[in-house]
């Protein structure tokens, strides 16, 4: 097998523990002694050992002389809840070692490649780097911006409308397009959606399939404070929290309704009397959250493009025709008034799930 291969397999390894390891980065690593996987392992959330020492440990005295693919750079700073994984390759006797991509963490940020070359250490670098940037999109925004990472997903029917005009929107994708979105949920720090939503559809934003015992945490943009004290996300759900954004001029008393209830109140800067989105992001980033899913209607949709704050967006399209003007659509706000000025959307992928095609891509 060659490099690039293993590194996959590191990858892979990584991808494991989805949605489990924030804030920090999802990480794999393979140990290999002449063609032979001696030991392999990936971090399994945050506060537990890293996957260089799963690693090392299962490849045991084999690890001597050996090489140690690893999807990110190697820890090398202090104080931390674990002892730093340069530590433990040297002692290892590991030979040589291959690293995909440089953890964006100024603590490590090259310092660790660093320390494994003065201890003679052969290191090499980037192999499948991009693969392995992908991966952690959520961990380098917030630890190079302070703010999460976040994906716009929208259920949409070919020609673009996310409910009837009398407001139906349930539902439009198929069972397995529903399922993948629980999936997303799961893998996802926190859910965002407006009070539009919220009136219309009174959703819990739990995850009701997969691992069931990770729920994210609930935001909803809500200036008047104008929630139901009755409404489902107010729920208690496991360790997820309901926070709230809104602006100054929402009441007080409501707020310590709410607060009563257990939800989170964060009150952001107005932008012509509508929440902020750039300001909660950094207040929700001081909170350690890293990644936002976006699943509201089309008037946050379309506040969350115009801030700026998205990075990717999956679109589920449903083989569906709704048509007219009065539907709604998936963005809302005014129409740019030139082509020029839409949003364009890169590196775009295309599947099918169902009877749903789920189009996915970066900003």
């Amino acid at each position: 097998m060659t490099d690039v291969e293993y590194m996959r397999r590191a990858l892979r390894l990584a991808v494991r523990a989805r949605g489990r390891t924030s804030p920090n980065p999802m990480v794999g690593a393979v140990v290999v002694r002449e063609g032979r996987v001696v030991g392999e392992g990936y971090h399994h959330r945050a506060g537990t050992p890293h996957a260089e020492h799963h690693a090392l440990h299962a490849a045991g005295p084999e690890a001597k002389g050996a090489t140690l693919y690893v999807s990110l750079e190697p820890c090398c700073h202090v104080p931390k809840r674990t002892s730093p994984c340069t530590d433990l390759i040297r002692a290892s006797g590991v030979a040589r070692v291959v690293v995909a991509a440089r953890d964006p963490n100024p603590r490590v940020r090259g310092r660790g490649i660093r320390v494994l070359r003065k201890a003679g250490i052969a290191v090499d670098e980037g192999v499948l780097e991009s693969d392995a940037t992908r991966l952690n999109l959520a961990y380098r925004s917030w630890i190079t911006t302070g703010r999460p990472y976040v994906t716009l997903k929208i259920a949409e029917t070919l020609d673009g409308k996310i409910a009837t005009a009398t407001g139906e929107s349930r539902w439009i994708t198929g069972p397995r397009a529903r399922a993948l979105a629980h999936r997303l949920r799961a893998r996802t720090d926190a859910v965002m959606v407006g009070i539009g939503t919220v009136l219309a559809d009174d959703p819990e934003l739990t995850v009701r399939v997969g691992d069931r015992r990770r729920s994210p945490h609930r935001i909803v943009v809500d200036e008047r404070l104008a929630i139901p004290l009755h409404a489902r996300v107010l729920r208690p759900v496991g360790g997820s929290v309901t926070y709230l954004a809104t602006i100054d001029r929402a009441p007080r008393t409501q707020q310590r309704r709410l607060e009563a209830l257990g939800a989170v109140v964060l009150r952001t800067r107005s932008q012509n009397g509508l929440v902020d989105l750039d300001d909660l992001m950094r207040q929700l980033g001081g909170r350690q959250i890293t990644s936002v899913l976006i699943e509201g209607g089309s008037e946050i949709n379309a506040s969350a493009l115009r801030a700026g704050i998205v990075g990717s967006v999956v679109v589920m399209l449903s083989p569906k025709l709704l048509g007219g003007k009065n539907a709604v659509g998936a963005i809302g706000g005014a129409s740019p008034r030139r082509l020029a000025e839409a949003v364009n959307v890169r590196d775009v992928s295309v599947r099918r799930v169902g009877s749903d095609i789920i189009v996915e891509g970066y900003l």
